[in-house]
């Protein structure tokens, strides 16, 4: 009892890339639950067709091969009726998957009354909705800490010296641009993944519903530093966002 009561009030997030991961990492909005009940919803149906279609193809092989029926080949002709089914049969299911996959596309487009919104362009951030004490927007550039600079605990390649600060529970409307070249923007945890073009101002909406520091990267090969932009976001309550306003 004692150790499932431990376990209980210590949950471990996985809120950043690991070695060696093969599935998401925990999400942190409603969005990104949305994601990743879509995939286990059609995953399930994938690994059911992949065994039928296997069972098929090895049944097949087994039992039509030169060995145990030597002159099937010399008799066989077009099946127009299996012809059909294995044509029909795929777009019925595509079909399926298009109605919740188009669902949470235009869930997620919906930009739902922002409480704040965030203006990112490349590395610099800025918060259009505060103003500091010299009476302009907030905004600071967000740099991959070196490797030598790492402290102890922190992550290679994906720390960054200032992090984007959001209030929890709170909707928020980042507004994504870029300087130079395409870049995107992309948070797994998040679920969102929105490119940046140069001219163009592009906007993604997250709910994040609990706190922690989600890790992203730019998802558009930019350049030869491609690898240099770390995306970081701090979740905090509504007293701990105020006091960081407070001291910018």
């Amino acid at each position: 009892m004692y150790l499932c009561f431990f376990m209980s009030s210590c949950t471990e997030y996985c809120d950043t890339a690991r070695p060696w991961g093969i599935y998401f990492q925990d999400s942190a909005t409603p969005q990104m639950e949305g994601l990743v009940e879509l995939h286990d919803n059609i995953l399930f149906y994938l690994v059911i067709i992949l065994f039928s279609v296997g069972w098929v193809l090895v049944s097949i092989v087994r039992k039509y091969n030169y060995t145990a029926s030597p002159i099937s080949q010399k008799y066989s002709k077009h099946g127009t009726l299996i012809e059909l089914i294995w044509t029909i049969t795929p777009a019925l299911i595509l079909i399926l998957i298009a109605f919740p996959s188009f669902k949470l596309l235009y869930l997620m487009d919906e930009v739902t009354d922002p409480a704040m919104s965030v203006l990112a362009e490349g590395l610099r951030y800025q918060y259009p909705d505060f103003l500091n004490n010299d009476a302009e927007f907030i905004e600071f550039d967000s740099y991959l800490v070196p490797e030598s600079d790492l402290e102890d605990g922190a992550l290679r390649m994906l720390e960054v010296d200032n992090r984007v600060i959001l209030p929890e529970l709170t909707h928020v409307r980042f507004i994504v641009t870029g300087a130079d070249v395409i870049h995107s923007f992309a948070c797994p945890a998040l679920g969102i993944k929105c490119d940046a073009y140069p001219g163009r101002l592009s906007q993604v909406s997250v709910f994040v519903n609990r706190t922690g520091t989600f890790y992203g990267q730019c998802s558009e090969i930019c350049g030869i530093l491609h690898s240099s932009m770390p995306i970081v976001i701090e979740s905090v309550s509504i007293d701990k966002f105020l006091a960081w306003l407070q001291d910018q």
